[in-house]
């Protein structure tokens, strides 16, 4: 029915596992332990499949929040609460909190559209387990003893499954907190990271431990990192419509990234209706200076007004 209408869909299946990779299926669970379900976000990577962490129900106003921080950073930002007939502004006192993470996620679709266009095209989980990111995990192939987080921080992460923190697309590392939770440790891999919220550096390849509050979910993005943001809107831009983006480019090394462009609802891209635009931050004269390469001819271009902004001081 949606070949023969040209329009795409996607399906939510509570089993299929691994059968499902090909399909633009996501995959739940009536598991609802919060901390089992960054763990299955984490491991589904490893076999390419989609899981995503659902907001039904919930007793507390905090653990509320801390659920909704983690959908809006997963395959599938869901509320799946037809049976408890909870509502965003259940909780009064973190509603706004609650309508700033909606508003975040529909702000990065950008950034998760491209994404998934390289899940789609190039086989990249876009969230998956700390082993899979470059400079975690080093001396892999070392007898593991007890850990020394004074000699190698890294052996902390050789030497357990880290099932707390995720990778989300090319540059985010994620680490959510749950309920009861004021502090945790976070193992960022080899590397400057970057707050995402504020571009300060947060600790170059090491086990730091942060104590981020109630309001934001912890993310970290790496030295160089790309991400395009565009105004929160309700839904997503229609299909001929252009959309203005703000390119924002963390820590001093020089960047870049593919941003993913089709119509976004139809099956054209399958007969090459798509395009990919560079974008580049390099130093030049002291200086981070932004480029974005052109529209290609008869491609689609829904890309407006372009914005940059540099979010480490």
């Amino acid at each position: 029915m949606f070949r023969r209408n040209n329009m795409r869909t996607y399906g939510l299946v509570r089993a299929s596992n691994a059968g499902g990779a090909p399909f633009p299926y996501v995959i739940y669970n009536d598991n609802y332990s919060h901390e089992d379900f960054i763990t299955a976000l984490i491991n589904s990577g490893y076999a390419g499949v989609l899981w995503t962490p659902e907001v039904r129900a919930s007793k507390t106003a905090e653990e509320w929040l801390r659920r909704f921080q983690t959908v809006c950073f997963s395959p599938m930002a869901m509320i799946n609460a037809w049976s408890s007939s909870m509502q965003p502004w259940t909780f009064p006192e973190v509603a706004p909190q609650v309508k700033a993470l909606a508003e975040l996620r529909m702000r990065m679709m950008p950034y998760w559209y491209s994404e998934f266009a390289k899940y789609h095209y190039n086989g990249t989980p876009p969230f998956r387990g700390m082993n899979l990111e470059e400079g975690f995990g080093i001396n892999m192939e070392k007898e593991k003893t007890t850990a020394n987080l004074h000699e190698n921080p890294y052996e902390e992460a050789v030497t357990r499954e880290v099932k707390d923190q995720y990778m989300a697309g090319e540059y985010l590392l994620v680490a959510p907190l749950f309920t009861g939770q004021t502090s945790r440790k976070v193992i960022l891999p080899k590397g400057k990271w970057y707050d995402f919220y504020t571009g300060k550096l947060a600790g170059d390849g090491e086990v730091i431990t942060i104590n981020p509050g109630m309001d934001q979910i912890p993310v970290f993005v790496k030295d160089g990192g790309i991400i395009p943001m565009m105004p929160a809107m309700l839904h997503a831009p229609r299909s001929g419509t252009k959309t203005d983006i703000e390119i924002r480019h963390y820590g001093q090394k020089n960047g870049s990234y593919n941003l993913y462009d089709d119509d976004g609802e139809s099956f054209a891209y399958e007969k090459g209706a798509f395009s990919w635009r560079t974008i580049k931050v390099e130093r030049q004269g002291g200086q981070l200076k932004g480029s974005i390469s052109a529209p290609e001819s008869g491609k689609p271009n829904s890309i407006g007004n372009v914005t940059w902004k540099s979010m480490t001081e």
